[in-house]
């Protein structure tokens, strides 16, 4: 019974921390096309869905792939904090150069300190353990879908933005990439790009 009430709490206040945050970026000068926004726009609208209905027609999703216990619920509510508070970070860290669709920005910098020298897109990253901590605790199928589907909106997002910032940042951008993983952090240096 906690689930709902806690979780539409956690992901409320980041929602409103989010928007508050979006009134300080620079003008865009390059904004991708409304047809490439909803391809990744709407599958992760569809797993916020998923995770916050918990009453859906196909009786299947509301099944139990985790018994129902008090473990699941607080250890996903921790990953959830830890994931939404990884994105404020990396948010605050990006400061006017934020963008909640995949844009350029006027004297747009690439960004590599902070949360961006452990991953290249750590608002992904923190999003999609936001996502692994509630479909946790839910410990429902409509929450690991939820998952699977967000994890595919962020990749297909994430490789748009990884084409864009190669264009304007050319070779900072060829050799961040070569040192920084996307979206998990891993401590062993790589020359090729890692996804």
């Amino acid at each position: 019974m906690a689930y709902p009430h806690l979780f539409l709490v956690l992901w409320g206040s980041w929602a409103i921390c989010w928007w508050v945050m979006a009134y300080r970026v620079k003008a865009t000068t390059r904004r991708e096309s409304l047809a490439s926004r909803l391809t990744y726009g709407l599958p992760l609208g569809l797993a916020a869905i998923l995770l916050a209905i918990p009453s859906l027609p196909l009786p299947v999703l509301g099944d139990r792939f985790l018994p129902l216990a008090t473990w699941p619920f607080r250890a996903g509510a921790a990953l959830t904090v830890a994931g939404l508070l990884f994105t404020v970070w990396a948010r605050v860290h990006l400061g006017a150069n934020w963008s909640a669709t995949v844009t350029i920005k006027e004297s747009h910098e690439l960004i590599t300190g902070g949360p961006y020298a452990l991953v290249r897109h750590p608002i992904y990253s923190g999003l999609l353990l936001a996502f692994a901590g509630s479909a946790l605790a839910c410990g429902e199928w409509r929450g690991a879908i939820a998952v699977a589907v967000a994890a595919g909106a962020f990749r297909y997002k994430l490789r748009i933005e990884e084409r864009w910032m190669e264009a304007q940042f050319g070779e900072a951008y060829r050799n961040y990439r070569k040192r920084v993983a996307a979206l998990v952090p891993c401590p062993i240096s790589r020359s090729a790009p890692r996804e």
